[in-house]
C-alpha cells in the first residue's frame, strides 16, 4: 500500500510532507506534488504534516479521488523527486480547500 497526494494539493504544493519523508518518494510538478507508489514505505509521516489534508492512505482515498491513485504513479515518473522544503506558492492560502481543482494541475 502506499499514500496517495490528491486534489487539495493542486495550486498550494505545500511541501512541510517532503520534510519527513524518509526515502524522498515526493515529486515535484509546476503546481502539485505526486508519491511515488514503487518508492513509499507506507510509514504515514507525510499525512499529518499536509496543511491541506490532500494526502491518503491509497485504501482511503475518497471516492471522487479515486483518479489521483494513478495520477501520482504516472507523473512520479516524469516528474523529478522533491527532498527539502520549499515555499508553499505565493496564493496557496486562496486556492487552500478549494473544490474543483484537477482542471488546473500543471503537468
Amino acid at each position: 500500500m502506499t499514500f496517495v497526494v490528491t486534489e487539495n494539493c493542486i495550486k498550494c504544493k505545500f511541501t512541510d510532507c517532503v520534510d519527513v519523508c524518509p526515502v524522498d518518494c515526493f515529486h515535484e510538478g509546476p503546481n502539485f506534488l505526486v508519491i511515488d507508489p514503487d518508492e513509499c514505505i507506507d510509514c504515514s509521516l507525510c499525512e499529518p504534516e499536509c496543511p491541506a489534508h490532500a494526502i491518503f492512505s491509497e485504501d482511503e482515498v475518497p471516492d471522487h479521488q479515486q483518479e489521483f491513485i494513478a495520477l501520482n504513479k504516472e507523473l512520479a515518473q516524469v516528474w523529478p523527486t522533491i527532498a527539502e522544503v520549499k515555499k508553499p506558492a505565493e496564493d496557496a492560502q486562496d486556492w487552500l480547500d478549494k473544490p474543483g481543482k484537477r482542471q488546473y494541475l500543471e503537468r
